[in-house]
């Protein structure tokens, strides 16, 4: 017996005291009450039954639609990926036409008018500085380069001793510590994951910047406290054999991209140089000549060189070579040359442009017995093979 017939049986219970008139009456009132609700309940099932068609086609389309987005992205992926082949493969090729194919002056130079400016730069380079050795070679392009790994942070500096024969490599990691790493070669110091094949070197006093070099078995770094020192540290005895105070007085940033260097010390084949700039000379970078055995300043120079957009910087045979970038890193490229004998000027440079890799340079060490540039670019270790040639001789 269904709930409609209960309901009636009850109705009849309810009414048997009623006249049959009345009884008539309310019967028919309770079939269109009933009616009503049936047909509502009727209307119920059959829109529950059209929203769950329409649910289930929607779904349908929602997983049609997800695995056209899938297949897409899949599609994306690979052309990004074949850009990316296509795009690293034109950058070596602009790489060796810019090599290959110096910029052209922009104008004509007169023929007398160079052999005077020759003439003059001899007399200068002899007022002004005398070489200590025979070095007459200049960069003139970059002919290979070779990351090694990713190790420490975004900025510090890896090098070799500048001037000995050793093979260790020695990792200064950050702007700012008191351990040095030191692995027994390049092997150890490529294979290893970690610093556990590397032994540690405790300084006595924090370094500052990466501004610091390896040279002859001494370490010489930067320590900053109330003013800028050069500390010469003997690395065999572990020892300070001297310290220095900088004899320039209020310092800037000397590199606009890298503000955490105020001094940079560089080694080629002449020795130690000193980079650095002041509020005196706030645009440009100055260079000064150092005794690596007493820490003195031989002679310093103002270079045309601007501190905008600067990132590093090293010395070879004498001159400086400028690296600039921009503050968001685009490719590194060295604008600016300055010979402290008067020998080459930046319009007689190449302009040489470094391979496009990942951030900009924190540190570029310059090895004169190897012609090779040790670069901390953005973490990676980098090592940028020179191709060198003899310099104009006057």
């Amino acid at each position: 017996m269904d709930s409609r017939t209960l309901l009636l049986c009850a109705l009849l219970a309810l009414t048997a005291t009623v006249n049959g008139q009345q009884q008539q009456a309310l019967m028919e009132y309770m079939e269109r009450r009933l009616a009503v609700l049936e047909d509502r309940i009727t209307q119920w099932h059959d829109q529950s039954s059209r929203y769950t068609s329409e649910l289930r086609e929607f779904k349908n389309q929602v997983v049609g639609m997800l695995e056209n987005v899938e297949k897409e992205k899949e599609s994306l992926r690979n052309d990004m990926e074949n850009v990316n082949v296509r795009v690293e493969r034109l950058e070596r090729e602009v790489d060796y036409l810019e090599t290959q194919n110096p910029a052209p002056p922009c104008v004509e130079v007169d023929e007398k008018l160079t052999e005077l400016n020759l003439a003059k730069a001899q007399k200068k380079k002899k007022e002004k500085y005398e070489k200590m050795t025979d070095c007459s070679e200049s960069m003139s392009q970059i002919n290979a380069m070779k990351i090694l790994k990713r190790y420490g942070s975004t900025s510090g500096i890896w090098t070799k001793d500048l001037m000995g024969t050793s093979e260790k490599i020695y990792v200064f990691d950050g702007t700012s510590n008191d351990t040095v790493y030191v692995f027994p070669r390049m092997r150890e110091f490529t294979l290893s994951s970690s610093t556990r094949k590397a032994s540690r070197i405790k300084l006595p006093f924090p370094w500052v910047g990466t501004g610091h070099v390896v040279y002859g078995g001494n370490l010489y770094f930067i320590r900053h406290q109330d003013e800028f020192q050069v500390i010469k540290f003997d690395l065999a005895n572990k020892t300070v054999v001297d310290s220095a105070v900088f004899p320039v007085e209020h310092q800037v940033p000397v590199y606009g991209l890298s503000p955490f260097n105020y001094i940079d010390i560089a080694a080629d084949e002449e020795g130690m140089w000193a980079i650095y700039a002041t509020k005196e000379n706030v645009n440009n970078i100055c260079l000064a000549k150092m005794d690596s055995k007493s820490l003195g300043i031989e002679q310093m120079w103002d270079t045309p060189c601007p501190i905008e957009n600067a990132e590093s910087a090293f010395v070879i045979c004498g001159t400086i070579y400028v690296v600039y970038n921009t503050k968001l890193p685009s490719r590194s490229r060295v604008q600016c040359v300055f010979d402290v004998s008067g020998t080459i000027s930046t319009d007689d440079a190449p302009l040489v442009y470094f391979p496009k890799r990942y951030g900009s340079h924190s540190s570029m060490k310059y090895n004169p017995r190897e012609k090779q540039i040790y670069a901390w670019d953005d973490g990676y270790q980098i090592i940028y093979k020179l191709g060198m040639k003899a310099k104009l001789e006057l």
